[in-house]
């Protein structure tokens, strides 16, 4: 690739809020670079099946994935997989610094580099992922109407997501390191008012087991005792905290004390010129079809920011 290159709109992430984001700055003929260094879809790639994305029924992530790209080549979205290592914030134009030399100017930047869901980094927890094993219950909960499943940590997201499946499980064990939750006082009562829901207190998931194809069982220790049982479930919940993948925002970008870009109603921060969309922006919920449409609205507001400083230079 060329050194030095200058770019109209420089996309950092490929998952569906930055490939919307292509998609609309190709549509607003504004020359556009995306880039990504892994999975072109992101998370949504390794996902078994959607079925909340409006208007497609029945779709795995991975061809999700390939239609959110195929869309955004076909617009003639230039496509680079390569790591972004570094970000410098200039007066007119931006620096992108790739990990393979390059460096890439650019006036607009969107920054769409998702977010990771923290791990318990135990066994068959990533066998079973997409096959019992799951990261959202908003996504997934359909899939275990009438079953049992175990909702793993303490905190506001877990106790909300228990809330949830408890309206389409069976049961749901609310499995707990401690002996209380850390979930606001509100989501704590709501959590004790359905009978469908059984914590686990002062345990941990050791490992989660099936038969090749789903899971049919968890073992828990009981972290006082050391007591070790299995929990028969058909589903495992995990919510133990969600990382924005902050590495390559600059230190001029303001995010909250979770480390999500901030930023208003067009998507941007408060540096001009500068955008960010999708899990790495701070906002209510995190779903495709809000990253998807954080990356069209960063992309309207960017394609004119660009437009805006092209006026102005031409202004005598």
């Amino acid at each position: 690739m060329e050194n030095n290159a200058v770019y109209d709109v420089v996309i950092v992430g490929g998952g569906p809020a930055g490939l919307a984001a292509g998609l609309y700055c190709q549509r607003a003929a504004v020359r556009t670079v995306l880039f990504e260094k892994g999975l072109i879809g992101g998370q949504i790639a390794i996902s078994k099946e959607v079925e909340n994305y409006p208007g497609i029924e029945g779709i795995t992530g991975f061809d999700l994935a390939e239609k959110l790209l195929h869309h955004a080549k076909g617009f003639g979205l230039q496509i680079v997989q390569e790591e972004v290592v570094s970000i410098q914030v200039g007066r007119d134009l931006h620096s992108v610094q790739l990990a393979n030399g390059d460096l890439y100017r650019t006036t607009a930047l969107i920054l769409a580099a998702g977010g990771s869901v923290r791990k318990l980094g135990i066994p068959g927890e990533a066998e079973y992922l997409g096959s019992g094993v799951s990261y959202c219950a908003t996504c997934d909960g359909f899939f275990f109407r009438d079953k049992t499943v175990v909702v793993v940590g303490g905190g506001d997201t877990a106790a909300e997501e228990a809330v949830y499946l408890s309206k389409l499980a069976k049961k749901v064990y609310l499995v707990h390191r401690r002996d209380s939750l850390r979930a606001k006082m509100v989501l704590q009562n709501r959590l004790r008012a359905e009978p469908r829901i059984e914590p686990v207190w002062n345990t941990v998931v050791r490992t989660i087991e099936g038969n090749g194809r789903e899971v049919e069982r968890v073992m828990i220790e009981n972290s006082i005792s050391g007591e070790m049982k299995s929990l028969a479930a058909e589903g495992v919940f995990i919510f133990i905290g969600y990382d924005p993948n902050r590495v390559v925002v600059p230190p001029e970008v303001r995010t909250n004390e979770l480390g999500f870009v901030v930023t208003d109603e067009k998507c941007e921060t408060n540096v001009p010129g500068i955008f960010a969309s999708g899990d790495l922006r701070q906002k209510f919920a995190n779903q495709i079809v809000i990253a998807a449409g954080d990356g069209a609205v960063a992309a309207l507001a960017a394609s004119r920011y660009v437009e805006s400083r092209k006026t102005r230079k031409t202004i005598p």
